[in-house]
This record gives C-alpha cells, sequence and structure tokens, in this order.
C-alpha cells in the first residue's frame, strides 16, 4: 500500500479572520488623446488620466457574490503620485473568511478624477477602470500572495457571477490558434513562458520554493536577460488580447461580449497564512443519536456518517488534540531542516568565493566596471543603520582591494566580512592594513557594539590620534562609552593598555591634558556610581579598572601627582556641596530659610568653601580656576529638587555663577549639551554661525551634577512684565538704537535670529519635548536658548506637541512672519540643516555609542533610538524635498492652536504656584 505524504490545511470556515486586500500599484500605459481632441473634447480635457500619466486616483473594493455586493465599498485614501502609481494601502472589509461563499470574489474599481462626470460616475469621479478578483481559486482554494489582475478601461468592476472584468483570464485553445512558426505563436509562446515564470516567481515569493541566495540571483538574471524582467508583462497582454479578438471574432453571434483587457495590471496583496486554506461551508453538528430514534419510518433510513478515523505516523502530532474543532484538521510534522543555523550550500559558496588562496591574486588587479561601480557607490552612501545583504556583502570583499582608496568603503567592508571565518578574518585584516585615512565619524562606527574584532578597533583608535584636544573632546563621552565593547578582563592584573588600545589611547591623552583628563575623570566615576540592573557588574569593574590604572599613569608623569591631588580635591569639592544641597531638599523650610541656611553653610570656614587655596580647576569647567564661594549671591530655587545657585571668585577676577542639583540624573541633559556643542562645531566648519551658547553640564554622580548659570529670562517671564510683542520689549529696554531695526541694536537682533534658528533646527532633530514658554530662554544681548531636555527623541508628556517649538512669541520678535527678518531665520534653519545632513553619519554613530549609557529616554527603547534620529534627517529624501518639508514643519508648528492653548494654561499653573 504505497504511503501518502502528510497534507495540513485549514478550512475557510473557522477562519474567523476579516477579508483584506492590499493595493500595492498600476503599472502599463496607453496612447495619449491628442491634444487638439481634449481642445474639441470637455468632458475629456478634465479628466485627470489625461492630463497626466501618473494622475491621481484611488480605488473601491466590495464583496460580490451570487451577483449581488455583500458588502459596502471600502476606499483608498486619497494619495499624491509623483512617478509612479503606487498606493501600498491595506483595505479591510466587513466581513469574515469563515461566512464566504465558494463563489465570494472583489470588485476592484480605480476611480479617475473629472468634475463633469459621466457614465458610472461617482461623484466627482469616474471609472478608469475595474477588474473582478475571485478569492477561491478552481480547486476551492483561498487566493494568497501578490496578484496580478487585468484592468478593464473606462470599466466599473462586474462583480457578477459571469463577469465582463475577470483580473484572470484562461488561455484557451483551438480557437485562433496560430501556426507554429508564425510572429502569433512566436507572442504566444513567449506568452505561455512568461505565465510558467510568473508562477514560479510566486510560488518563491510565498515559500513554497526554498530561498538560496546565490542560486536565486543567477535565476533573476536570467529572467531579465529574457526580457520578461518587466513588471508590464506585454507579452502576455498581447496574447490574451490577442487570443480575445479572436474568440469573439469567431463567436460573433455570442450572448455575452468577450472581455478584452486594457494594458494596465493592477498589482494587489491577499494575506498569506501559514497552511492553504480550503473552502468548507458551515457544518452543523450532527443530531444526538437519542433524537435519531424518534424519527419517523420514512427517516428511519437515514445514517449518521461516522468521523473517519486518522492514524498519525512517527515524529507526526495534532495541534491543540482536545480541541474537537481543531483536531484533525492540523497536524504539525517534525522537519530536522527547519530552524537550521546556516545553508550549508551557501556556506560552502561563501567559502569558495572568498578563499584568499583561489582568489586573492586575482581579485587585486580586480576593477568595476560602470554598472557595479554606480552599485558600489549606491552602498557607500548607506547610512550606519543600513543592513547589506547577502549580494552587497559578496559584491564589496569582490572589489574590496580596489575600495581600499575610498576611506567611506571600509566600514561596508568590515560589515561584510565574517569574522567567525578565521581564514577569512586573516585575509581581512591584512586588507585593512592597506586601507586609506578615514574620517572620526566612520572610526567611531568601529567602535560600536557590532563591531568586536580587536583589529578593527585599534584602526579605528589610530584615526582618533590624529584628532587634537579640541575635537578629541567632542567625541569623549561616547569614547568613555565605547569602552563597554573593548576586550577588558576585569579580573586580569595586567594593565588595560594590554586589553585595550582604546583604553590605552584615551588614559594617555588624558593624562597629558588637564582638560581632557578632568572630563575623562568624572565620566568614568559616574560610569562606576552607575549601580542600576542596566549597567552590571561587569561594566563597573571595568570602568574600576580603568580608572585606577588612569592614577597610575599619573603617578609616573612628570605633575602627575599634583593632577591627582586636583581631582581628589574636585571630589571633595562636590562632595560638600551634595551634602548641603542634600539638606536644603530635606529640609521642611520656606525658601527664605533654606537660603539661610546655604549662606552660613558657604561662609563657615570649616566647610572649606569660601576660601580655596591653592585655586581649584571647575569640574564643570577646568580652564576656569576659582578661588572661593560668594555666600551672600546665594539662591535656592523654588522647585521640588530646590537646587542651588552658588557664584564662585576666579582667579580672573570675575564671578562664576553655577547651579548644583541632587535627585536628579543628568546625563541626559549633558548628552545633549554635548550634541548642541558638536553640531556648533559642525556649523561653524561650515562658516555659518548660528551664535549658540549652549550651557555647560556636568554629571557628576547619577543623581547629583553641575550646570552653569547663564543671565536670562523665560519667555513666559517676560512675557508677564512686558506684555505684549514682550521679548522685542525686553531686548529693546537693554539694547536700545533709534536708528537700528525695530529699535534695537542691529548685532543684538542678528543674534536673536541666527540662534532661534540653530536651536529650532537642532532641538527637532534630536525630539526634544516638553517645550513651553518656561524653558525658552533670551539672555540680554538677544541669545536664544533651551533649557530642561527631560525629554529628547520625540517623548513628549503633553498632547498634540509639535515636532518643533516655533512660538508666535519668537517670531513677533522678529518683526512677524512677513519680515525680512523672518526670511532671513527660515534661510538660517534650511542652511544649518542642509549642513547637519551631510554630517549625519557622526552624529547617528555617536547615538549608536550612547544606547547602553543609561540614558532615560534611550534605555526606554535602545533599538530604535538612533532610528528616530535618523527619520528626523529624512536621508530618503533629497536636499531639496527635505527642506520643503523642513518648511511645511515650520509653518506647521507656526499654525498650531493647541501649543498656545497649553503654553497659556501652563503660565496660569506657573503664576498660581506662584
Amino acid at each position: 500500500m504505497p504511503i501518502m505524504e502528510p497534507f495540513s490545511f485549514a478550512s475557510s470556515d473557522q477562519l474567523n479572520y476579516p477579508v483584506s486586500i492590499r493595493i500595492m500599484s498600476l503599472e502599463g500605459e496607453e496612447t495619449p488623446i491628442p491634444f487638439s481632441t481634449l481642445l474639441e473634447r470637455p468632458d475629456l480635457r478634465h479628466v485627470g488620466s489625461n492630463q497626466s500619466p501618473h494622475s491621481d486616483l484611488y480605488v473601491t473594493v466590495q464583496v460580490w457574490a451570487g451577483s449581488k455586493p455583500l458588502t459596502v465599498p471600502v476606499q483608498t485614501p486619497y494619495k499624491w503620485f509623483r512617478n509612479e502609481r503606487k498606493w501600498s494601502e491595506w483595505l479591510t472589509l466587513p466581513i469574515d473568511y469563515s461566512t464566504l461563499p465558494e463563489n465570494a470574489r472583489l470588485a476592484i474599481t480605480l476611480w479617475d478624477l473629472s468634475p463633469t462626470g459621466g457614465e458610472g460616475a461617482h461623484g466627482h469621479a469616474i471609472p478608469f477602470g475595474g477588474t473582478t478578483l475571485p478569492l477561491f481559486d478552481k480547486d476551492n482554494q483561498l487566493y494568497k500572495g501578490r496578484q496580478q489582475c487585468f484592468v478593464y478601461r473606462h470599466k466599473q468592476a462586474d462583480g457578477n457571477d459571469d463577469t465582463g472584468t475577470p483580473a484572470f483570464i484562461p488561455r484557451r485553445s483551438g480557437v485562433g490558434s496560430s501556426q507554429k512558426g508564425t510572429p502569433s505563436s512566436i507572442v504566444d509562446n513567449d506568452a505561455e513562458e512568461y505565465e510558467r515564470l510568473m508562477d514560479l516567481l510566486k510560488k518563491h515569493e510565498m515559500g513554497e520554493i526554498p530561498r538560496v541566495d546565490w542560486l536565486d540571483q543567477l535565476a533573476f538574471r536570467v529572467i531579465e536577460k529574457r526580457g520578461y524582467g518587466s513588471a508590464k508583462s506585454s507579452l502576455r497582454l498581447k496574447a490574451i488580447q490577442r487570443q480575445q479578438e479572436a474568440l469573439a471574432s469567431a463567436n460573433p453571434d455570442a450572448s455575452q461580449p468577450i472581455p478584452v483587457p486594457s494594458d494596465f495590471l493592477l498589482t494587489v496583496e491577499l494575506p498569506r497564512f501559514d497552511f492553504p486554506v480550503v473552502f468548507a461551508d458551515h457544518e452543523y453538528p450532527p443530531p444526538p443519536i437519542s433524537s435519531l430514534q424518534h424519527l419517523s419510518s420514512s427517516q428511519s433510513g437515514l445514517m449518521v456518517k461516522p468521523t473517519p478515523d486518522i492514524q498519525l505516523g512517527p515524529g507526526i502530532s495534532r495541534i491543540d488534540a482536545d480541541d474537537e474543532t481543531s483536531a484533525g484538521r492540523l497536524i504539525r510534522v517534525y522537519d530536522p531542516e527547519v530552524g537550521a543555523r546556516d545553508n550549508p550550500a551557501e556556506s560552502k559558496h561563501r567559502r569558495l568565493v572568498r578563499s584568499q588562496h583561489r582568489n586573492g591574486i586575482l581579485d587585486k588587479d580586480l576593477k568595476p566596471n560602470a554598472k557595479v561601480r554606480d552599485e558600489l557607490n549606491q552602498i557607500m552612501s548607506y547610512p550606519p543603520t543600513h543592513s547589506l545583504s547577502p549580494e552587497e556583502k559578496d559584491l564589496i570583499w569582490k572589489f574590496r582591494y580596489h575600495l581600499t582608496r575610498y576611506k567611506k568603503a571600509l566600514t561596508k567592508f568590515v560589515k561584510s566580512v565574517n569574522w567567525l571565518d578565521a581564514s577569512e578574518a586573516r585575509s581581512a585584516v591584512v586588507v585593512l592594513e592597506k586601507w586609506t585615512d578615514i574620517d572620526v565619524d566612520d572610526a567611531l562606527e568601529l567602535l560600536g557594539p557590532t563591531f568586536s574584532n580587536s583589529a578593527v578597533r585599534a584602526f579605528a583608535v589610530k584615526r582618533l590620534r590624529k584628532a587634537d584636544d579640541n575635537e578629541l573632546l567632542l567625541y569623549l563621552l561616547q569614547l568613555v562609552q565605547a569602552l563597554k565593547y573593548e576586550h577588558i578582563l576585569p579580573q586580569s592584573r595586567q594593565d588595560v593598555s594590554q586589553d585595550s588600545s582604546l583604553a590605552s589611547f584615551l588614559i594617555t591623552r588624558a593624562v597629558s591634558s588637564l582638560t581632557l583628563g578632568n572630563y575623562f575623570y568624572w565620566y568614568v566615576m559616574v560610569e562606576i556610581d552607575d549601580r542600576s540592573s542596566e549597567q552590571g557588574q561587569d561594566a563597573r569593574e571595568i570602568y574600576t579598572k580603568v580608572a585606577y590604572d588612569f592614577m597610575a599613569e599619573l603617578d609616573k608623569q612628570p605633575g602627575g601627582q599634583e593632577k591627582r591631588r586636583t581631582y581628589k580635591r574636585q571630589a571633595e569639592w562636590i562632595r560638600i556641596l551634595s551634602q548641603v544641597s542634600g539638606e536644603v531638599k530635606e529640609a521642611n523650610e520656606s525658601i527664605a530659610r533654606r537660603t539661610d541656611r546655604v549662606k552660613h553653610f558657604l561662609a563657615d570656614s570649616k566647610n572649606e568653601l569660601v576660601t580655596l587655596d591653592p585655586p581649584l580647576p571647575l569640574p564643570l569647567d577646568p580652564s576656569v580656576m576659582i578661588t572661593g564661594a560668594i555666600p551672600e549671591e546665594t539662591i535656592v530655587f523654588k522647585s521640588s529638587l530646590h537646587p542651588i545657585k552658588v557664584a564662585f571668585k576666579t582667579t580672573s577676577g570675575t564671578k562664576y555663577p553655577l547651579i548644583f542639583k541632587t535627585g536628579d540624573d543628568l546625563r541626559q541633559d549633558q548628552l545633549v549639551i554635548q550634541i548642541i556643542m558638536l553640531m556648533d562645531d559642525l556649523l561653524q566648519k561650515e562658516n555659518l554661525d548660528l551664535k549658540l551658547s549652549p550651557y555647560k553640564i556636568l554629571a557628576t554622580s547619577t543623581s547629583a551634577g553641575l550646570s552653569q548659570f547663564v543671565p536670562s529670562m523665560s519667555f513666559q517671564g517676560i512675557l508677564n512684565k512686558y506684555g505684549n510683542n514682550a521679548a522685542l520689549a525686553y531686548l529693546k529696554q537693554n539694547n536700545p538704537d533709534s536708528h537700528g531695526p525695530l529699535g534695537l541694536r542691529k548685532e543684538t537682533l542678528d543674534t536673536f535670529v541666527r540662534s532661534c534658528a540653530g536651536y529650532c533646527v537642532i532641538t527637532y532633530i534630536l525630539g526634544v519635548g516638553d517645550r513651553h514658554l518656561d524653558n525658552l530662554l533670551l539672555a540680554p544681548d538677544g541669545h536664544f536658548f533651551h533649557a530642561d531636555f527631560g525629554y529628547i527623541l520625540g517623548r513628549d508628556p503633553k498632547p498634540f506637541a509639535p515636532v518643533m517649538k516655533l512660538s508666535k512669541e519668537m517670531v513677533d520678535c522678529m518683526g512677524g512672519v512677513n519680515s525680512e527678518h523672518y526670511r532671513q531665520f527660515k534661510q538660517y534653519c534650511f542652511l544649518a540643516y542642509s549642513a547637519l545632513r551631510k554630517n549625519s553619519n557622526l552624529i547617528l554613530n555617536l547615538f549608536s555609542l550612547m544606547v547602553d549609557a543609561n540614558i532615560p529616554d534611550i534605555k526606554l527603547e535602545p533599538d530604535k533610538a538612533v532610528f528616530k534620529v535618523r527619520d528626523r534627517f529624512h536621508l530618503e529624501l533629497s536636499e531639496e524635498e527635505a527642506i520643503r518639508n523642513l518648511e511645511k514643519i515650520m509653518e506647521d508648528s507656526l499654525n498650531a492652536l493647541v501649543p498656545v492653548m497649553i503654553d497659556r494654561l501652563h503660565g496660569v499653573m506657573q503664576a498660581f504656584r506662584t
């Protein structure tokens, strides 16, 4: 007895899932109507498709059965087409698969815009074309996956059983057949071949044919060479049209006209299921045996057919065997090849292709042709977040020696290497040593968590050695985070310099520079203080070892012991400030009593704050040497954490006011300020000075930190004091000039316009949220800046918050939306956005190094943080399109009503609290 192979399927009556369809795209073309005809025919002149080959269309879909509609039609939303008609929209119809009859079909109509209407008009639209797609095939299986449907021009979809707009037209033999060797027979044969290939491609897409990438590529190239790569399938259309015309001529008396499709094909996609779905009508359960005994004698011959017994072989088990509704319908078959980590054929192919012994000598002289060179340039332009396909990796490996002269190709080459293959890794390191110098942004990418090879990381450090102290300081925060990804063994007794080239480099530079050493010391101390579960014990031990080796290296250098004593004094100074700040925060006293408490604490000589001898480099800015506190200028702010403002005397004779806060993690604010400083540096290199003045901020632990105090007023405070057009009145008071623009000094207004543009663009890119008039600040000299970065990456506690904060108060200070200063402001925004988009790789790589930094808004979704920043750059758009998009964002932000209401409500609440 032959053994039958197991077959798994589901029945449609059990599929309680709504019918849905994805409208993909419309392809095809037709001869345009002559212009003279359009002039004579107003009814044709105003039809959208007669004016443009890519006019706006919308699609309606309706379920029919038995020549009657079963649902109301559903419609795609309006969409503007540019180069092609592509919707990619899912539509869900109000009916489940379980209730569909066998002859159910989808009537799909494409509607063209026409103000004059006409036959079959649908409001201000007329049918562009229609097609009717059956839901079940001739074997009663549910159609799934992508389908190409013929479109019948100028016809509304006919949902009747004998439809005149069938999506599929089977080939018919006997009538209209061509003699062998004639042009018609050649076209027919080509159409048959096309249909065969399309069926195979559909099976491949549905996973019914195993995917073997390298073999698939060979097949796709052959298909393209034969001319079947075009999705328009003109050969198939011609063959079908010829066949239908022949049928029509052979049956002139037919009651129904033979449908002939147009040159258009509509591509749609139906839901895919793990198993074939076979039509099954609703089955009613048989009556119990007891009821059968009461049947009349005329019905006594009825027999109830027993449920067939299914014998399951070895390795086969029922799915949910306890469920009577599914028992016997779905079975699970064990396949030992499912879940295999690698395809042995693909692995063998890759090893053969990349074998240094076989191809190394030939590859050194291999150069790409024009087409391949364009492909390589496209690959090199990918952002750091882009994943390379196997074909792209093979292409890069093939031309690796040629690419060594292109610095932007290095990161893509490293991604293309299988570093788990020892032989391939050795060959890659040899090529790596021949590569030209790379930019800093690529070096930072190589230090991320995805690159663990020590030779690759050492190559990146080699590039960083060329950076001066000022440039290195811009990336130091991220480089300290990158130490987590180094091969540092916490329990090892040897120096970290022997384990990690990055640790050795950072320690060497930190020892030689007081400024770098100051920030390096505090960045490492904060990581040691982080005892959260996200940090982990291993990471703390790594930073502890790095700090120990840093101090040990200081002892070996001339003057190093003095620096070490300086860092120790800074730590003690921070400890004393933390003590008084903690006492003030916990005290149940009025603001005046709290302020007096701080003043007395600072004035007490025992606390060693009123006099600092020798002068101490300020941890917040080590270029500033402080000599003591000024107790009488102390302020305690009225907020939940009660931060304190303390002014210190400096060796230059000036005062340096700062704010110390405990109970708050300032690392997120520190990151934002660091990125703003970096962006300011990038804009300056583009000769674009936007007068940015980010205040300095330093986290000294996970719950305390320092920030620079900049004399300024919030927009809310200015509004309360000066009333209408408050910001302009505030600047006029501090910078009056009767001959200047708007009655104030020209330099002041220019500073305000430039700084507004810079902060608007930067906070938009970083997704800074919770923007209100209390954290928009304005200095007397016109410098505008933001404060309080508790929400970033698009997070915002307020509903309907705009993605950019551009308030009416800011624009009024420029003279209004019609002023020349506002136009100049927009121009600065466009220039800044374009300049930062050019450097997007550097910014994205810096954020990728911070995904494990325990930054509050990054750790919420660490896998998406970099992508959220990338999305704000809109790298998929051209520069002109990106600028237009930014302009629209600015207009939407300025015209939004909800933020205005929230700002006013916020002002009322703050006044009530005061």
